[in-house]
């Protein structure tokens, strides 16, 4: 329960006797409570407060919660997608956790190659061994009961076809390909350099492959709160009736094909 209520309300759900006036104030308390359980921008902000408090409590930390650990940005096309995918699936390869995709602990790549036929105990067994599961001197994470009963949401599709209704809209094989050469590309022998073959996404969502590359560290702090193509970042201005969106010159350089 994130709330016990007043005083009165307590003294009410306990069957304590209470004065008429005492009753009617319950009653108006009451009308509120239903008010505002039709309120979903009520429910969003009791929402972000309870993870605010348990993400404090375990980071040992007090003050605002979401100005200092998160930001939201809108993925406005394809290319935006494909490069927030493949700039978090590399966060740990970064950060020297992992050294490939598939030993990369608690990503979705790592999980939907071990579900391929044939590697998944391989695939179960590298991620688990090979990956942290927790920083050595971080405090265990204490999960709410209810968390548990929670069903397991399903990874979404790949699907290069446009047939499902919902789905990432690239074939898998393409887009591991882009990530491997990525990580590749991120090591510090070879940082920058496409050797040879180009990834086919690149291809043909017409983004630099150069550019990609070299910004792909630190792609998504280069924008503010949208990300995408010149045309898609023109076209939110519009909507929002803003002068600019930060990012536009790194989105010429990236998501531009420069000419031959």
């Amino acid at each position: 329960m994130l709330f016990t209520g007043p005083l009165l309300v307590q003294r009410y759900r306990a069957g304590a006797d209470q004065l008429p006036a005492e009753v009617a104030a319950v009653k108006a308390l009451a009308a509120t409570y239903r008010e505002r359980l039709t309120d979903v921008s009520w429910f969003m902000r009791l929402l972000n407060e309870a993870i605010a408090r348990q993400a404090n409590a375990e980071d040992n930390v007090k003050g605002r919660f979401w100005e200092g650990r998160f930001r939201s940005q809108a993925l406005l096309d394809e290319a935006a997608i494909l490069s927030a995918m493949t700039y978090v699936y590399l966060n740990p390869i970064r950060a020297g956790m992992a050294e490939t995709p598939e030993t990369s602990a608690h990503t979705s790549v790592a999980e939907r190659l071990a579900a391929l036929p044939g590697d998944a105990e391989q695939g179960r067994a590298t991620s688990s061994e090979d990956g942290p599961i927790n920083a050595p001197d971080a405090p265990a994470v204490r999960v709410p009961a209810w968390c548990e009963t929670l069903p397991l949401q399903p990874l979404m599709p790949f699907d290069a076809t446009a047939r499902l209704p919902t789905a990432i809209p690239f074939s898998f094989e393409d887009y591991l390909e882009l990530v491997e050469t990525t990580g590749r590309c991120q090591r510090p022998d070879k940082r920058g350099r496409i050797d040879g073959h180009v990834p086919k996404l690149l291809d043909r969502l017409g983004i630099d492959p150069e550019a990609f590359i070299a910004a792909s560290t630190t792609l998504l702090t280069r924008f503010g709160s949208a990300v995408g193509t010149p045309q898609r970042l023109t076209a939110c201005c519009a909507e929002r009736q803003a002068r600019h969106l930060r990012g536009m010159r790194m989105a010429r350089k990236v998501f531009q094909r420069r000419a031959a």
